[in-house]
């Protein structure tokens, strides 16, 4: 007899679970005494997964507008065989040297996420790294590896990062207290460079095995009948790019160079090349640098008219198009707004502050060989909890901070810890609506994804404890 494919929890059901469990422990520790906790009701736990939506919940409406946009953009794209006939063609280049590429774009990733804390703009490279890796002899889940984790340890060690070290620079300066940032993004540097090489070796070492022998894959058979059907789409190896298709993937590059640009605070380093233009498009009083996913989701929709433009679309074609393409990330939205749910009851209860406050008061009177490893341990489940890195420097730093310039500590290190540990969480959190939206656009489950990304998030987490605990001793 046949064995039926083990069912798995769908990315909605564990996100719902989440705002279930949160909800629970409000009541548990509302029944504490002056805990300020305020116990969840039935209409708190229902408008959580709503408010995710809005813009009061941190930029969800944007958010969900951006990837629409992005979906739009992706799908007039694809209607003109570029990015078919480019991953094909540059398969054939690399000729058996996937790993270079691999590499690169880990690197690349990591870079995005240290100097600006790339996140939600990942979604859309894990349909085209897990296009990339199937036609070259590996599966879906090695793409989704390689976005997750190359963006994920820069952002968990954060240099220049305004959403996460420079958010909690700003909120220790709140509170009277300076920060040495050239100490800060020295750590950091250290922090992100050493994860990278972890997450990288695992990454060949499966992206390795699963081209030797497809049967090592840790895709389900289920996963891997989808991923036959929608990735392995037979590319052509002697298929060459006409010269419109060079073009299409000249402005497909030129895009994401564009938003990436459009992110980093560029005058708050001293550049003021690209306003103009920025302000021309975007808006008067919106510089190059202070974009955000408004702004994001006008490119992608500017650019989806040039191409479609460029390849000669009618009207009705490129709406129908664009429409199709936005509706295939439906489901992305949906997974990033319910994840923000968990946030918003965060907020609404008052958990999270009566955690950051629990967490203050257990380290106080360490040592400093006790007192980073353990806050980088505690840090753990609140960012579990508070996956927004600003939304919990903004929470945390004027606690912590202050406890730690009392008790004669480094507040850089501090900083890098909360980063560090925020970061490594947001590597696997189901909370995390990136990670959950970018596995649900490749077809990967979230239990497949932590049987490949378990073993290097514990290593990257050991060796952040060590680093982070050295620099508390001697910095």
């Amino acid at each position: 007899m046949e064995k039926k494919p083990r069912k798995m929890l769908t990315s909605f059901t564990i996100l719902i679970l989440m705002i279930l469990a949160l909800a629970v422990l409000s009541w548990i520790v509302a029944a504490i005494p002056d805990s300020g906790v305020t116990a969840a009701g039935f209409s708190t736990i229902i408008r959580s997964v709503v408010d995710g939506f809005s813009n009061a919940a941190g930029s969800g409406a944007d958010l969900i507008a951006f990837i629409f946009c992005i979906g739009g953009f992706l799908g007039i794209v694809n209607s003109t065989g570029a990015l078919d006939t480019g991953i094909a063609t540059l398969v054939r280049k690399l000729n058996g040297r996937e790993e270079i590429l691999i590499a690169a774009v880990m690197f690349v990733f990591s870079i995005g996420g240290t100097t600006y804390g790339m996140c939600e703009e990942t979604v859309p490279f894990y349909i085209m790294l897990a296009s990339t890796m199937v036609a070259a002899g590996m599966d879906t889940l090695t793409g989704a590896l390689a976005v997750a984790l190359g963006a994920g340890v820069g952002v968990l060690g954060s240099t220049i990062n305004p959403f996460c070290t420079m958010a909690a620079v700003g909120a220790l300066d709140g509170v009277g207290i300076s920060v040495d940032t050239g100490k800060m993004i020295a750590l950091g540097v250290v922090l992100w460079l050493s994860s990278y090489a972890i997450a990288l070796y695992f990454v060949l070492k499966y992206a390795k095995k699963v081209k030797a022998d497809k049967g090592s894959t840790f895709l389900s058979l289920q996963e891997q009948k989808i991923m036959e059907d929608e990735f392995s789409k037979g590319y052509d190896a002697n298929a060459k790019l006409s010269g419109k298709q060079k073009l299409v993937l000249w402005i497909f590059g030129l895009s994401f160079a564009v938003m990436i640009c459009g992110f980093i605070p560029w005058e708050d380093y001293g550049v003021t090349l690209f306003s103009g233009w920025s302000e021309f498009i975007m808006g008067e009083g919106i510089p190059m640098g202070y974009w955000y996913f408004d702004e994001g989701a006008t490119l992608f929709f500017i650019m989806a008219i040039v191409i479609g433009f460029i390849y000669g679309m009618g009207e009705a074609e490129f709406v129908e198009t664009f429409i199709r393409g936005s509706a295939d990330l439906i489901s992305v939205a949906f997974i990033i707004a319910v994840a923000r749910g968990a946030t918003v009851l965060m907020g609404n209860t008052g958990l999270g502050e009566w955690l950051v406050n629990v967490i203050a008061d257990t380290l106080r009177g360490v040592p400093g060989f006790i007192y980073a490893p353990l806050a980088y341990i505690l840090y753990l489940p609140l960012s579990f909890l508070v996956p927004s890195t600003s939304g919990l420097a903004g929470l945390s730093m004027p606690i912590m901070g202050p406890v730690t310039d009392q008790l004669g500590f480094s507040v850089e290190v501090m900083i890098l810890i909360f980063s560090a540990a925020n970061g490594l969480i947001n590597l696997f959190a189901p909370t995390a609506g990136a990670l959950m939206g970018g596995l649900q656009t490749a077809k990967i489950e979230y239990p497949t994804y932590m049987k490949a990304a378990l073993k290097p998030i514990i290593v990257i987490g050991i060796a952040n404890i060590i680093i982070v605990t050295v620099a508390m001793m001697i910095m």
